[in-house]
């Protein structure tokens, strides 16, 4: 299989054999309990089998959709906020050419994003963008009444019926929800939106496999059954392997434990390839949302190198030593660009001639880990051997299953939520929704 790799010789003076031993049987009870369904949060846990359990007839579905709905769209807004929008727009970011806006030559629409702010400049633009281009809509909650994508629905909603009428607006638009019940759920029954389930058992954070990730990324033009088969085969390593040398995400997840345990408070996720700045950006919520908790876990953070190391790279070199960091490599890219002659040489950099921009950047890699590990920061690379949808089915399947065995190994429950909700009950008294008046 052409997998994901951890090298972890740049923690040998932080971990050592005897940590990696004490903390294995603790690694076996965790993953057994995933397994089982018997720990805190079992009512979560459909997001285990998930790969295997996509049906034909929804990809089918899907691929439906995502015909019809290529022919009449030039954009197509994608509005939901944290796990209902993070986990598509990972995989599409990591896939798409950075200027994609200015090329209008795809067979698939561009998807933007709504529901994720309740910034009045940002509806505003995009309202200017949608008067100006067809579009059709994705609308992902399980309830229906989360505060920013109804509030984006509700706006976008009524552009689409004064644009295009009730009739044909119901049908440029899906509903992502759930089967049974909620607002979202009573709405498009009422207006008669094609309907995709989120299943009960998979809270948002894991849903990237569920329609919710699925049809926005199928949408863009990327092969979510390649995906689906990364994740399949990721999936079989990290059930059926106990050992850190044949499973990634055990040694991932013991890893993280030991260094948390030893004072490594902060985690930094860093990549030296700018796609990936919103895999960070679903890997945070995965890892903040599941086990920061009972005043406990480890605090994600996203740093994108090299940009970052003009900003950041300071303080990770010479401030406080409360992290470690997870380096996102990816092996090989997906075009080369090697570097021109120039006889003045006035930048001084024809000592580059002859070799690739990813030679260099591997190399600027490289020296980074080795100045942060002399800086006494751990660091653990995961090596990817490219970018598409088959590494980041596994990379998505890796980082999920890991989480589940390191939220129950920090004996929290991963699969829930309770902090959440606090910002949401001060902002619902501050705007006076009934129910939350001051007392």
């Amino acid at each position: 299989m052409n997998t994901i790799k951890l090298y972890t010789e740049h923690l040998s003076k932080f971990v050592n054999e005897r940590d990696m031993s004490s903390i294995h049987k603790e690694l076996i009870e965790a993953k057994r309990t995933l397994l089982d369904g018997s720990g805190l949060g079992s009512d979560f846990l459909g997001w285990v089998d998930l790969p295997n359990n996509v049906s034909a007839e929804e990809l089918e579905n899907i691929k439906k959709d995502v015909k019809t709905l290529s022919g009449k769209a030039k954009i197509f807004v994608v509005i939901g906020i944290g796990g209902s929008y993070l986990g598509a727009r990972a995989v599409i970011e990591a896939l798409q050419s950075e200027f994609s806006p200015f090329e209008n030559n795809s067979e698939h629409p561009y998807i933007v994003y709504a529901g994720h702010t309740l910034s009045e400049d940002y509806y505003y633009q995009l309202l200017q963008l949608l008067d100006k281009s067809d579009y059709a809509v994705a609308v992902i909650s399980k309830s229906g009444t989360t505060t920013e994508p109804a509030v984006a629905f509700r706006i976008i909603k009524s552009h689409m019926e004064q644009k295009y009428g009730k009739e044909e607006a119901a049908r440029r638009t899906i509903a992502i929800t759930d089967a049974r019940r909620g607002a979202l759920h009573d709405i498009a029954i009422q207006s008669g939106y094609h309907i995709y389930v989120i299943p009960d058992n998979v809270g948002g954070r894991f849903s990237v496999l569920t329609p919710v990730g699925l049809l926005p990324i199928a949408m863009a033009g990327y092969d979510i059954e390649k995906l689906l088969r990364g994740a399949q085969d990721m999936r079989k390593v990290c059930v059926d392997k106990d050992s850190y040398e044949e499973n990634p995400a055990m040694l991932y997840a013991a890893l993280r434990n030991i260094l948390y345990r030893k004072g490594r408070k902060v985690e930094i996720l860093a990549n030296f390839v700018p796609h990936l700045k919103y895999i960070s950006e679903w890997w945070k919520q995965l890892y903040g949302e599941s086990e920061g908790k009972d005043g406990k876990g480890i605090m994600p953070h996203s740093l994108s190198f090299t940009t970052d190391l003009h900003s950041m790279g300071q303080y990770v070199q010479d401030g406080e030593r409360l992290m470690f960091e997870t380096v996102l490599s990816v092996a090989k890219p997906q075009h080369e660009v090697s570097i021109p002659k120039d006889e003045q040489n006035l930048d001084g950099i024809n000592y580059l001639l002859g070799k690739t921009l990813t030679e260099i950047n591997h190399n600027a890699e490289l020296g980074t880990i080795m100045a942060h590990y002399d800086g006494n920061v751990p660091v653990l690379r995961i090596e990817v051997p490219s970018v598409d949808e088959y590494v980041l089915g596994q990379l998505i399947y890796f980082f999920e299953f890991a989480c589940g065995i390191s939220g129950y190994t920090l004996k929290v429950n991963p699969f829930d939520q309770p902090g959440v909700e606090a910002y949401k009950k001060n902002m619902f008294r501050l705007l006076g929704k009934p129910g939350y008046e001051s007392k």
